[in-house]
């Protein structure tokens, strides 16, 4: 049973969080979204310097909400990849200190895994095997979970993220950063059926046999670019609405369909999807319903757990912990590493 403060400052949120196995005792998150909005993404420097300014204040605030004190924590965990390394380090140099001082375990914790862990925070029954959806601004992915640490990678993007492309897409229709939850807004009043859109099929083989369970995203982008210079031409207003629902349609088609296709072809009968697109209506209506023609069970974490957080770091390092694994205080920050190499980070 146990209890673990986490820091997450992978990209561009300062967070801590207090879980006890799967039960958030808090969650705090300072947001760089204002900061960044001025340049359309996140800068990684200014990110860095954010979060050596917030995450002090977030570790209190987490405990002081949590009404524990450190001698009810078991240990000190904090994200270590991927992600920007610089972000990294700061929540890795925080976590290692105060593990130190308080004589902690220090855990360093995958962010996909996080990802996957979110859903165990509404629903603690949940046990493997089963499918993770995971689609967010840098990754979009199904993953086999088997057991704590033990992931299979069944299908992932060859270019760009689905929360990249949103944002991009966003940028294009000059609604502004981040451009998933302003393309959710107008697409409730837009048509999603006005403008047919490619899903972005993966016919060839690659990585050495044929994988169905890939996406592209870099087609869909295209050609929602090709869309709108046409109608700029023919129109003096663009119909804004109708190509923000026709655009969120076809990626939430195309994410149904190969989670759909996936659960069924390896006989699981659960799929849990994370990540910030996971908090997209159109992708919740569409996996949601087909879901259910399949007799398949879908879960969606909160949506305050979708977009980064460190509950979901604390829920996986509790987890690790309560079987005993730890992580040296050497452990580095890397802006890569497969899911499939979570286990190299303990001993």
């Amino acid at each position: 049973m146990a209890t673990v403060l986490a820091i997450e400052t992978s990209c561009d949120e300062t967070a801590a969080a207090i879980v006890k196995n799967r039960e958030a005792l808090s969650s705090v998150i300072a947001s760089q979204i204002a900061t960044h909005r001025q340049y359309g993404g996140v800068v990684p420097e200014v990110a860095s310097r954010q979060h050596v300014e917030t995450v002090n204040d977030a570790i209190a605030r987490a405990l002081q909400d949590s009404h524990l004190s450190w001698a009810d924590i078991d240990g000190v965990a904090a994200t270590c990849a991927p992600g920007l390394v610089g972000a990294l380090l700061v929540g890795l140099t925080a976590a290692k200190t105060l593990a130190t001082v308080r004589n902690k375990p220090f855990l360093g914790v995958h962010h996909l895994e996080g990802h996957i862990y979110a859903t165990y925070l509404s629903e603690p029954s949940l046990q493997p095997p089963f499918l993770c959806l995971l689609v967010s601004g840098g990754h979009t992915s199904l993953i086999h979970v088997k057991d704590c640490g033990i992931y299979e990678t069944l299908g992932q993007t060859r270019d760009d993220a689905a929360g990249e492309a949103f944002d991009k897409v966003a940028r294009l229709l000059q609604l502004g950063y981040p451009g998933g939850p302003a393309i959710d807004r107008l697409a409730k009043s837009g048509n999603p059926q006005a403008f047919p859109l490619p899903e972005g099929n993966i016919s060839l083989p690659a990585r050495g046999g044929y994988h169905p369970y890939d996406s592209s995203f870099s087609g869909l982008k295209t050609a929602v670019l090709r869309l709108v210079q046409k109608l700029q031409q023919e129109r003096e207003n663009l119909p804004v609405s109708d190509i923000a629902a026709s655009f969120q349609e076809t990626v939430a088609r195309s994410l149904t369909r190969r989670a759909i296709a996936c659960a069924l072809d390896l006989g699981l009968d659960t799929i849990a999807v994370g990540g910030g697109v996971a908090a997209n209506s159109g992708l919740r209506k569409h996996l949601q319903a087909a879901a259910a023609d399949h007799n398949l069970r879908v879960l969606f974490p909160p949506l305050k757990f979708c977009t980064d957080n460190a509950a979901m770091i604390a829920c996986a390092a509790a987890d690790h912990l309560n079987r005993g694994h730890i992580s040296p205080l050497t452990l580095g920050g890397q802006s890569r590493l497969a899911i499939t190499g979570v286990m190299q980070l303990y001993r």
